[in-house]
Order: C-alpha cells, then structure tokens, then sequence
C-alpha cells in the first residue's frame, strides 16, 4: 500500500550523464553537528541527490524498497548523480534526517493516512510516501546498518529503523517471524562526512561530560530519579537556580540532542549496561518485571500527533531494554520482552498515572511509565 506524499520529476542534466567518480573527502568538513528539529538546510542538486549543508552528508532524493541484503548490493554498485561511493547509511546519519515538525500518522484505522498527519522529514527535497514498505500507513522504516547488539522479540535479530510516517527509532525485525521471509524496508543512501555521528567526550573532572564533536556539555550523573515531563522542566529551573556545577544555563536536551548520546554498540543484553558510554554516569532501576534495568530519559520535545491530544506527549530514549507487553498470538497472555531494543526512541504522555496503563500501549504494549528520568544538557562556551 504506497500513499504518495510528494514526488518531483528529476532532469539529470547531459553533462553528468556517464560520469562515474569516487568522492571521498566529506562536502562540507564537519565534526557531528546536532541538525536543528526544524530544518537540515538542504541544497536540492537537480541530480537526485540532496546536500545537507550542515551535516556534510549527501543523500540520495529517491527510495528504494529492499530487503537488508539487497540494499547491501544495491549500495556496492549504486551510481547516482556521477557519484559511486555510496553507502547504507547508520542510525545517527539517517535520524539526522528526522524532523519534529512531524505529526504521527498512527491511529485506528492503519489503511489510510489520517487528517492531520505530516511526515517527520522534509518532503519538499526527499521524496516520501506513507506504507512504502507494507501494508499499514506507518510502514515507513528506513534502513540502517545499526544492528541491534542484543534481540528482541527475546528471539529475532533486528535493525534500528527511523519511521518518518510516526516520528520514532525501533528495533525492526530483520526476518519476518512468521513467515521466515526476509522483511522489506525503505532505504535512502548516504555518502560523503564518514565522521558525522562520533562522539568526542571529554571528561572535565568536574561531574560534567563536554562533547567537543557536538559542542554540548551534559552532566555526568542523572537525576536520579523518575519524574513526568512537567516535573522534570521545573527540576532544570531549580538546577538553574543553585547554578548547578558552576552553570545556570541547564536545560532539557532536544530529542536530537539527547540522541548524540545513545550508544548502539553498547545494551544489557550485550553487554551488561546501558546503551550510552562509561564516562556518564547511569542510575538502574526495577522493571515491571523486577528485573534490573535501566532507564528512559525525556527530551524537550513535544511529539506531535493527530487528534485531540496531539501535544500531549513528549519523545523520549531508552537506554535500557524498551520493554512492551506482547500478547501471545490467540491468547490473552502478555510477556514482557525487549521490543523494540536499547537505543528505541518512542513517546509517552508527559502527565498523567502509569496504572492507566497496566498493559502498555499500542501493538507491542509499549510500558508508560509517566516518571522518567533526566540528563541536563548545555552548550559549550
């Protein structure tokens, strides 16, 4: 089911037309720039192809739906606007893509898009449609070579995905787990800045953490504690207020900021710790199941989506297992798994009591927990 958005005929102009180069010093040399939730100040080269002038990544306009191993090959002999060193992009590259603009299209009825709807990337340079890769309005996950360093499902190999149809990361599934059938997705290649995405953390000594890549300073340890959205914007005020560590500039990270410091090669399954570097600091917790865990983490921004409510929740990271409440096919029994992988980006209301919610939410049965914890961020000077 493809639901066209916006497509826009491209003229290859004659000179480019048989060229074939290899390019590999980055457009633009950058470091890792964190991309406004806006705008990725794209520069449209009528070859299909897309610069973004503040990353330094080139993309490819078009699309491709594919399975991971025909998107391997598909990469190796692409030649698009003269240009033969492309290559599948990683999940940092990719969600550099990912606008907060957006309005999830999820809703009851998952064969049409919804009024309201707006996908989370720019489609007045990048070609979209709602469903491309299957058959509800929401299958729209782009490929990334982030493979999931644990399983989820308990048992299935995944591939984190970003889903411009509803705005989210999630650990997609590699095989079909009924059908045993490869699973297809969307994919857009990237070249060009292969440094886009590496951190550069220095420690300061001083419970606090500067990334000189990003040019963002975070605080070593977390609030330790759960608290809802609200709650956890007058907590950054009150920080403010005792110039927490010298500084009276804190505030709650962007969603794209908060993400600069997801780790994907690190996960509890894999490696005994959350998805995000030794140098932080990181509290645990109990999970529903009493296990140990780690937590999810607020950003400051809102995530959008259609009907009345559609301000009333705020997108947030998990860097332990993001857990849901799967129902066994034909029965009513629920296991709490690791659905969608350490390192998901989902949403949850910002107020509110997470009993309302004693089997999650949404297909997976994604856990609201409501009291999530923080980590402040501020720039460098």
């Amino acid at each position: 089911m493809f639901t066209l958005v916006k497509r826009t005929l491209i003229t290859v102009a004659c000179c480019m037309t048989g060229t074939t180069f290899a390019q590999t010093t980055p457009i633009n040399p950058v470091s890792y720039p964190v991309v406004s939730i806006t705008s990725g100040q794209y520069q449209n080269n009528n070859d299909n192809t897309i610069t973004d002038t503040v990353t330094g990544l080139m993309w490819q306009k078009d699309y491709k739906v594919l399975t991971y191993n025909e998107a391997v090959e598909y990469a190796k002999s692409a030649n698009i606007g003269g240009y033969n060193d492309w290559r599948l992009p990683n999940i940092k590259e990719m969600y550099s893509l990912i606008l907060f603009t957006g309005v999830d299209a999820s809703n009851r009825d998952m064969s049409k898009v919804p009024d309201g709807a707006k996908p989370f990337i720019d489609i007045d340079n990048f070609d979209f449609a709602y469903g491309t890769n299957g058959t509800r309005v929401i299958d729209s996950q782009y490929l990334t070579t982030s493979i999931y360093t644990g399983k989820i499902m308990g048992k299935d190999e995944a591939m984190f995905g970003v889903n411009f149809a509803d705005g989210r990361i999630k650990g997609y599934p590699l095989v079909h787990p009924r059908t045993k059938q490869d699973n297809k997705f969307t994919v857009r290649l990237v070249r060009g800045n292969t440094d886009y995405g590496k951190n550069n953390f220095q420690d300061n000594n001083d419970q606090t953490i500067s990334d000189l890549a990003t040019q963002l300073m975070w605080t070593e340890q977390d609030s330790q504690t759960g608290m809802n959205w609200v709650e956890a914007k007058e907590w950054i005020v009150q920080l403010n207020k005792e110039q927490y560590l010298g500084h009276s500039d804190w505030r709650l990270p962007t969603i794209k900021e908060l993400h600069t410091i997801v780790d994907y090669t690190r996960s509890p399954q894999a490696t005994n710790s959350a998805a995000i570097k030794p140098i932080f600091a990181m509290s645990s917790i109990k999970d529903e199941q009493g296990n140990v865990n780690y937590p999810v983490f607020w950003s400051s921004t809102t995530h959008l989506r259609v009907g009345p409510k559609s301000q009333s929740q705020a997108a947030y990271f998990c860097f332990g297992e993001c857990l849901g409440f799967m129902k066994r096919p034909n029965s009513e029994t629920r296991t709490l798994l690791d659905v969608h992988g350490a390192g998901a980006q989902r949403a949850e209301p910002k107020e509110g009591n997470a009993e309302d919610y004693p089997y999650g939410h949404g297909p997976q049965g994604d856990v609201i927990r409501i009291e999530n914890y923080v980590r402040a961020v501020r720039d460098l000077n």
